[in-house]
């Protein structure tokens, strides 16, 4: 039977060989932190390498991405669909052993991690997503959730600030079922940490509410197992595992530097290494006892097995909520009727046409769907009053653990890192909200979120220099391009009621990837439209004033300025002009349209064309081509009442008129 320590030297062995055959890659912490992983995949794991999406698997997280060996090594080593090949293609093109674990590409990877701080902003989520879905559903005596989130992290981790969000929060809301991992190693790219991040970590993390096991042995099995032992046995707050290791263990002559923190460690050296551990077996081959002992398949059915024989039990005693369960949480469907009823919801909000804030008229759209689906969970960085983001069903986790929404504080990349993890997890539909402009703060858990194709409904009120009053710092320019020049992410910004209803709709069924809703501050007028132009909102963009035969000039806009456009339109038309004006709510989702529908909004032959938004002009190119023309932003904007700013940069009939007359 193989020991521990040959079983731990494998993930080194691994690790370093594929490195050196990839000839870049990260061996310093898969073999440093190969002893912890040992002990946490082999005796505490909770999981079933035979079906990586077993509901009520144990979470893990490698925040430090970069060691991207240690995990591969152990999805190959435990039994997942993770074959020996795939570990000799690390890095390679569409290979499963990406340079950074990747979603979706890897069975077992639970989330994407590379930036560092991600990962373990993701398991905060996901523990989250845990205690409020097993306040949902567990009932005495049948605990169908109960599972831990374990996330190592390394020293990079916790200089990132993401890392301090995520953190605290996690302490404040007592994520008993959380246990991270600090490889404190003292190295990072630039060498021995002391000149850059010499903070008292165990105090840092006690003063979050955190319970703190410093000092641990990162290298001492027995150390390690009592140490997660004593972390499940407190329930009542996360816990942090600090654990003393040695960057590239096993390598004679570069351990403990930083010379095996992100480069191969050589031939020579992988072969002194060899020596070192007693390993004297060829790269990627590894004996029979070993991979034996790694095995996890039997005992993963096994636990699995007993988990659906409770969930038996589960669904006799409460068949009602057996069904809820199976519906989110296995089957990811929406409510039976869902569709129907949201489409119901668009004609009421048309037939209303209310003048209000698109952002009034998103919490009005929260407020009427917010009974339809109890998936949903929402949440704000600590605007939820601007946002608009409460209904009157709403209940903050932080008193009721089975509640719906989460008050992030002031945490932007904290709470869009957190959202990733909550719906990596599953059984809830996210939405978390801020001021457009401090998407700025969040832009790279977004961009994540969208590079993993995962659902996430980010809402951004208070779009433009409408802001008004609290200035250029607070009014956003460049951002509407940035979240539409994102793959994968769709992005709505409405210019009424009816638009807003449309595209929350569009959120909550789009499964597969992220949403951004952007909403206004200021009131909008509600636009009249036929049941066909309605129906036309969902293609992203359509006909919203249609003069009736072929036009000279097409009006493009968005949001607020759609209310302007149709107002210059009335203008133009009163001088003669035959005008057309088109409300794009989404430009992606009205690009991904046939040809021939696009041709009907926007005819090739029709090439004078204006786009009006109070946004930057740069982006609507490739709508109003060479000939066309944009109002626009190309600076910043000030600080005065919003009307005052729309006039001051030329939103205005009499502007927009000039610009079309100067085409």
């Amino acid at each position: 039977m193989a020991s521990r320590q040959d079983r731990a030297n494998a993930i080194r062995a691994l690790s370093m060989d594929a490195v050196q055959k990839a000839k870049s890659g990260h061996p310093g912490a898969p073999m440093g932190m190969a002893d912890i992983a040992e002990v946490l995949w082999g005796d505490f794991l909770q999981h079933n390498p035979s079906n990586p999406d077993f509901v009520n698997r144990d979470r893990f997280v490698l925040s430090n991405g970069h060691g991207s060996m240690l995990i591969y090594s152990l999805l190959h080593l435990s039994g997942y669909d993770l074959p020996i090949e795939q570990l000799k293609q690390f890095r390679q093109l569409h290979s499963q052993t990406p340079g950074h674990p990747e979603y979706g590409y890897t069975k077992g990877v639970e989330t994407t991690t590379g930036p560092l701080g991600a990962g373990v902003s993701n398991a905060v989520g996901m523990a989250i997503a845990e205690k409020t879905l097993a306040a949902q559903f567990n009932r005495e005596g049948h605990d169908i959730v109960d599972h831990f989130t374990y996330c190592f992290l390394g020293d990079g981790c916790l200089m990132e600030g993401i890392s301090h969000e995520a953190c605290s929060l996690a302490g404040t809301l007592g994520l008993g079922k959380l246990v991270a991992f600090w490889d404190d190693n003292g190295i990072s790219i630039d060498g021995h940490v002391e000149g850059w991040f010499t903070e008292n970590v165990p105090a840092r993390f006690e003063s979050y509410g955190w319970h703190v096991i410093a000092d641990v042995d990162g290298h001492n099995p027995e150390a390690i197992a009592a140490a997660i032992e004593e972390a499940k046995s407190v329930t009542d707050k996360p816990t942090m595992i600090c654990c003393k290791t040695i960057i590239g263990f096993g390598s004679p002559n570069k351990s403990g530097s930083h010379d095996c923190h992100g480069a191969p460690l050589g031939d020579e050296e992988i072969a002194a290494a060899r020596e070192f551990l007693n390993w004297p077996h060829a790269p990627f081959e590894i004996p029979a006892d070993v991979q034996s002992g790694w095995d996890g398949k039997a005992k993963g059915a096994d636990i699995e097995a007993t988990w659906h024989a409770k969930f038996d039990a589960y669904a006799a005693a409460y068949p009602e909520l057996a069904a809820e369960f199976t519906r989110r949480v296995v089957d990811k469907a929406l409510p039976e009727g869902f569709s129907q009823a949201a489409e119901k919801l668009v004609y009421e909000a048309q037939a209303k046409s209310e003048n209000i804030a698109s952002r009034k008229a998103s919490q009005n759209t929260i407020e009427a769907f917010g009974p339809l689906l109890p998936e949903m969970l929402g949440g704000s960085a600590d605007l939820a009053g601007s946002n608009l983001t409460l209904w009157s069903g709403s209940k903050g986790i932080q008193d009721d653990a089975a509640g719906n929404y989460v008050f992030y504080g002031v945490r932007e990349f904290g709470m869009s890192g957190i959202m990733n993890g909550i719906s990596l997890h599953g059984g809830f539909i996210n939405y978390g909200a801020t001021f457009m402009m401090f998407m700025e703060y969040a832009r790279n858990a977004v961009r994540m979120s969208a590079l993993m194709g995962i659902q996430n409904i980010f809402v951004y009120t208070h779009d433009s220099i409408g802001q008004g009053e609290d200035g250029p710092t607070h009014q956003p320019i460049e951002q509407l391009a940035n979240l539409r020049m994102t793959p994968n992410m769709s992005t709505w910004r409405p210019a009424d009621a009816t638009e807003s209803v449309v595209a929350w709709k569009t959120a909550i069924e789009r499964q597969k990837a992220p949403t951004s809703l952007v909403f206004s501050r200021q009131g909008l007028p509600a636009q009249a439209r036929t049941d066909a132009q309605v129906a036309n909102i969902a293609k992203g963009g359509y006909v919203l004033v249609d003069c009736g035969e072929t036009p000279e000039v097409i009006l493009i806009a968005t949001g607020s300025e759609v209310g302007l456009a149709v107002d210059s339109a009335k203008a133009l038309a009163a001088d003669g002009v035959k005008v057309n004006v088109v409300s794009m709510p989404s430009t992606d989702t009205f690009d991904a349209q046939d040809a021939a529908y696009k041709e009907s909004v926007l005819p090739a032959a029709v090439t004078k064309r204006v786009a009006i938004e109070a946004a930057h002009v740069d982006y609507w190119a490739k709508y109003v081509g060479f000939a066309g023309g944009v109002v626009g932003m190309s600076t910043f904007g000030e600080s005065a009442p919003g009307g005052d700013l729309y006039k001051h940069f030329g939103f205005t009939v009499e502007n927009v008129v000039s610009k079309v007359n100067s085409l």
